[in-house]
């Protein structure tokens, strides 16, 4: 209360605002602490998913006692002891189309806290619709980006960066690349910042997309985006408009679910090219056979199987032929999707017919579930 431009009269709007926060893991969780500790009067947490063990390293609203437990509920309960007067509505169902506007409404500034593009859209097209600013983060190992979207009368909105969605294939998620905890505390925390901004009215409402890197030097940089686009099918004033958010597929609109490579590792026709856990592993007891992980260094040097010998996907796909010596090889990785790129890679140089090459379903993840339940996972 006592810096110049916030003071009491701001203190007052940040009791009076209300924010939402949709997402209540890596990013949303320091939003969420900073936008309470700030003295936001109302807050909402709109989260579906549940408490997990491996979420604990970013997600630090969270705690072992309350695995299991919807994170939304969780955050809520981490929320009232900052601040017993704070009003927080925890909402434990997913964000969709049919319910997104009727969710959203009741709040002053929506932040978008999720890993998906599928939501982001949704969330963008909401928030040009009810005209309330949409703050967004990203973060993926050492780097992140914050953006706010739909800002003033000119502000640009996701579909006036992104107009078409990337492939699902192309959207790995921490759990397939891995995140440096305090990545998301850094952009999760500015994410409150902008919001306690633009609700004491110190946002100079220029729109720009800060991108940070842990390792960059510096760690920030800023760029300035263009205004809305005319033809913008969400925000702009010409041409065709996205229609009805209710009836807008977004999964669908994004390429569809994103591919359950076990599922599809299990197709017919796929006998020749793939094996189960349970298969490799009676092939392993009965003879002698070469396996090759590909994981990355990092990834083989936190567990592996003993037998194993380690060629870096990207070796395998540079020169394939050094490493097709044995007349039965078979190749593994953390999830069944890398082992499938070297496996064909392989098959593409082989010159004997009775050599077997084939790749693990589902990987070693699905070895500690189905064979060795004491194998490592992470």
């Amino acid at each position: 209360m006592i810096i110049d431009g916030i003071g009491l009269p701001g203190q007052l709007k940040l009791q009076q605002a209300a924010v939402v926060v949709v997402g209540a893991g890596g990013l949303g969780c320091p939003a969420l602490q900073y936008l309470a500790a700030a003295g936001i009067g109302r807050i909402g947490v709109i989260d579906h998913d549940v408490v997990e063990l491996s979420n604990l390293q970013r997600q630090t609203l969270h705690t072992e006692s309350r695995l299991g437990t919807p994170k939304a509920e969780s955050a809520a309960s981490a929320l009232k002891e900052i601040s017993s007067r704070l009003c927080v509505d925890a909402i434990t169902e997913a964000l969709v189309p049919t319910n997104a506007r009727a969710l959203l409404n009741p709040y002053d500034v929506i932040l978008d806290c999720t890993d998906n593009p599928a939501t982001r859209y949704l969330l963008s097209d909401t928030a040009v619709l009810l005209g309330k600013p949409l703050i967004s983060g990203a973060a993926q190992r050492f780097d992140g980006q914050l953006c706010t979207y739909n800002l003033g009368p000119e502000g640009p909105c996701y579909r006036c960066l992104f107009p078409k969605p990337p492939s699902p294939r192309a959207t790995p998620t921490c759990e397939e690349t891995g995140i440096v905890g305090a990545v998301t505390g850094v952009i999760g925390s500015l994410q409150a910042l902008e919001a306690i901004k633009i609700i004491v009215g110190l946002q100079d409402g220029q729109p720009s997309l800060l991108i940070y890197s842990a390792l960059g030097t510096p760690p920030f940089r800023s760029v300035k985006l263009r205004k809305r686009r005319a033809t913008c099918p969400a925000c702009g004033t010409e041409g065709q408009k996205v229609g009805t958010i209710e009836d807008i597929d977004y999964v669908q609109f994004c390429g569809g679910d994103r591919p359950d490579w076990e599922t599809l590792g299990l197709q017919p026709g796929t006998a020749e090219s793939r094996v189960t856990a349970n298969e490799l592993r009676d092939v392993m007891a009965c003879k002698s056979v070469r396996i090759l992980d590909v994981r990355p260094k990092t990834e083989f040097g936190i567990c592996h199987l003993p037998w194993s010998i380690h060629v870096p996907l990207q070796d395998i796909v540079a020169n394939p032929a050094e490493y097709l010596s044995d007349p039965e090889t078979y190749v593994v990785c953390r999830l069944g999707n890398d082992s499938q790129i070297a496996a064909e890679a392989l098959r593409s140089v082989q010159r004997d017919p009775t050599f077997v090459i084939k790749d693990l379903v589902g990987g070693l993840r699905a070895w500690s579930r189905d064979v060795d339940s004491h194998f490592p996972v992470y």
